[in-house]
């Protein structure tokens, strides 16, 4: 066999190899990328891979996931106010990147192609109306016949995306994907459930005193002021006794609603322990006395009612204590525990002096704060 008869076969067998090669070099990028997947620990962590780890590796121009909010794992995990805390622009959730996505992938397929070719309610849903690439590949999130959500991948390539491109790494990188997503929720969910009172759906005292320290923390560095608030319903077990301990737990979430309803959203409630509630606030002695003012009358106006429609009377008492942290950050389980017992102090003399009423604590003592118009 000459020379110019081997030549062809001989770059044959080189494109071959080179394509091997290079394909070998993509699966371990994509390996790694899974493992990061795989490896998150909570939904930041995998949100963070995709958005800011994958485009890296594998220079893309965008890359967006719509997430289904109604498939019941993912429920937790798309609450509007843990998207908010997110802040991923590049996370959808609406009911138009859905459909979107559906009309595209109709057939249960990935769709590629360029993204003019998109409709432009697609094209609005699924990209960054000022930086729309050029080609995109949708590809569906769905498991055991679930689907979840999809994830484009676009490109300033016009031609990186095209009809006729092999899909199959790409399909086992979304079913990568997939369960990660999964893995991540079913995490979140565990932890909390280890951090939520299933009664009263608030935090419980270990999420509490966690917070706690880490306030502390924060607050030493700044000499900021930080104010806490212990409430006690109001001779509980006597509901109790006398209703049963059905409408003693209906009693419990009623008043842990209406707490919640009173303080700011990025305050720490919790249930704390039997009928006891903490509250965790960023602010001086006066904000906390408003606020527990606030608590304390709204508590007293719930309309709970026993199994004969007839109204239950349910008061508080509530303990405040505030103080500007200063001191090393070694010092916050000690400065947060003086904090919480305070706290208590407080409102045990709330007890002590009738009930149905907020007493600051003040240097060593707690003494009373009788409630103004202003304040409620």
């Amino acid at each position: 066999m000459t020379n110019l008869a081997q030549t062809p076969l001989s770059d044959r067998l080189r494109a071959l190899v080179d394509t091997v090669q290079h394909n070998e070099r993509t699966l371990r990028r994509f390996q790694n990328v899974e493992l990061c997947l795989i490896g998150a620990q909570d939904f930041a962590s995998f949100l963070a891979t995709l958005f800011d780890h994958l485009p890296q590796e594998f220079a893309l121009a965008s890359v967006s996931i719509w997430l289904d909010e109604r498939t019941p794992i993912l429920r937790d995990l798309l609450d509007p106010g843990a998207l908010r805390a997110l802040n991923q622009r590049n996370l959808k959730t609406g009911r138009e990147g859905g459909s979107a996505a559906a009309r595209l992938c109709e057939t249960g397929r990935p769709w590629l192609g360029r993204v003019s070719e998109m409709d432009e309610p697609a094209q609005t849903a699924l990209f960054d109306a000022a930086a729309l690439p050029a080609s995109a590949i949708v590809l569906p999130l769905a498991a055991g016949g679930q689907l979840s959500g999809y994830l484009c991948l676009g490109s300033q390539d016009a031609g990186r995306f095209g009809e006729g491109m092999a899909t199959d790494i790409l399909e086992r990188f979304a079913s990568i994907v997939t369960a990660s997503l999964d893995n991540v929720a079913h995490r979140e969910r565990l932890k909390q459930l280890g951090m939520t009172d299933p009664l009263t759906g608030l935090s419980n005292r270990r999420y509490f005193d966690e917070r706690l320290r880490e306030e502390i923390q924060r607050a030493a560095r700044y000499s900021l002021p930080v104010a806490c608030l212990f409430i006690d319903v109001d001779c509980f077990k006597r509901i109790n006794d006398t209703y049963g301990h059905l409408t003693g737990d209906r009693a419990l979430a009623a008043v842990a609603a209406c707490v919640r309803q009173q303080v700011r959203l990025g305050d720490t409630l919790a249930r704390y322990g039997g009928e006891e509630f903490a509250a965790l606030l960023q602010g001086d002695r006066s904000d906390a006395l408003i606020a527990a003012e606030r608590v304390r009358h709204a508590v007293e106006l719930l309309e709970l009612q026993d199994d004969e429609g007839a109204r239950i009377a349910l008061t508080v008492s509530i303990g405040v204590t505030a103080r500007v942290i200063r001191g090393g950050a070694h010092q916050a389980a000690e400065l947060g525990q003086a904090l919480l017992e305070e706290a208590d102090r407080a409102m045990y003399q709330a007890k002590n002096n009738g009930r149905n009423r907020v007493e600051v604590f003040e240097g060593g003592a707690a003494k009373p704060h009788e409630a103004d118009a202003g304040l409620v």
